[in-house]
């Protein structure tokens, strides 16, 4: 599962099996769509297996030729693929064949997708407690991923859980432009980006619950963090006003969106009050609606699990954010890496 040491990593699986989860980086030239697949497996029941080879090789050959044409053309005699499939068997091995023949040092990966998968959830259990991790706590609206960004950019290391889970982790925080990966997709793009942090520095990541959205974190990550140090966001109610309105224009813009995620709230705060807070948006008082949804929901759900989930949280260090500006969060980034590591 080295695969730096290949030039190219090439998923000759179909189309859909490459949407749920694929090698991170890898570069999607199925042998055979997912119509063709479903073809050849009729006939090879339906019919013969025989008749079903002859119908997969026209079609493996028509489709690699078309990779070759389109994807790989320009590409000189030194380069090295690693092709890859469901088992490492047929699929792979055709295409690696082919490409064999041309010149290029094509190899397949032994196990195909299955033996890397098992590798993922492996390494899952592993990797999180190799790090030193600081959480990063505060209300909804506080600014934590502004702050990992600010970390991130003055050289810090950083774990982006709902960057990676493409969701805020809220009711609302759903992305109106991109959906969510599969569990086992958000699981590879974690494993890559754990796998690059370096052990001897301390890795910033906010306090998460184990599900972001509909994304399970995994239970040896959420356990390593629940034991790590912890830092507290310091942020005015105003403050977190103007940032939850940035960053959910989306919602002012399309309030029947917002309506049907508040619906989900019904049996928590009950009709009226959400009837009450449908009215607000309406009449676009929009800080007076996000002042009372802090007040009335997001932040007695805060105190309620972040104290019992995270047990350092108590003796966590606060962190003053001044306002919304970037300015402000940069100047917290720079002088929480300044400032000597939180003890493990």
């Amino acid at each position: 599962m080295d695969f730096k040491h290949f030039d190219t990593i090439i998923d000759a699986r179909t189309p859909s099996e490459f949407a749920e989860d694929h090698v991170p980086g890898a570069v999607s030239a199925p042998v055979l769509d997912d119509a063709q697949r479903a073809e050849v497996g009729t006939l090879y029941k339906q019919v013969s297996p025989f008749e079903a080879k002859k119908l997969g090789a026209a079609l493996i050959a028509r489709n690699v030729a078309r990779h070759v044409e389109e994807l790989w053309k320009q590409k000189e005699k030194g380069w090295k693929p690693l092709v890859y499939c469901w088992r490492g068997g047929k699929r792979s091995g055709a295409m690696a064949h082919i490409l064999r023949e041309i010149g290029w040092d094509a190899q397949t990966l032994p196990g195909g997708y299955k033996a890397y998968r098992r590798w993922v959830v492996q390494e899952l259990e592993k990797k999180p407690g190799d790090l030193e991790y600081i959480v990063v706590h505060g209300p909804t609206g506080s600014g934590k991923s502004r702050l990992l960004a600010a970390l991130a950019k003055a050289g810090g290391q950083v774990l982006d859980l709902e960057a990676l889970a493409a969701h805020r982790g809220s009711v609302l925080g759903g992305l109106p432009d991109r959906p969510q990966p599969s569990q086992k997709m958000f699981e590879s793009l974690l494993l890559k980006e754990i796998s690059a942090l370096e052990r001897d520095r301390p890795v910033y990541v906010e306090g998460e619950s184990k599900k972001i959205g509909q994304l399970q974190v995994p239970e040896a990550l959420i356990a390593r963090m629940r034991a790590s140090p912890c830092l507290r966001l310091d942020t005015d109610t105003e403050t977190r006003v103007t940032l939850l309105l940035q960053e959910y224009e989306f919602f002012l813009k399309n309030p029947g969106s917002l309506y049907q995620q508040l619906d989900c709230l019904v049996s928590l705060h009950g009709r009226e009050k959400i009837a009450d807070w449908k009215a607000l948006a309406t009449a676009g008082a929009w800080r007076e609606f996000v002042a009372r949804l802090l007040v009335e929901h997001y932040d007695p759900a805060y105190r309620r699990s972040s104290h019992r989930n995270f047990a350092r949280l108590p003796e966590a260090r606060a962190v003053r954010i001044a306002s919304a500006d970037e300015a402000a969060f940069a100047a917290a980034a720079k002088a929480l890496l300044a400032r000597a590591p939180v003890a493990a």
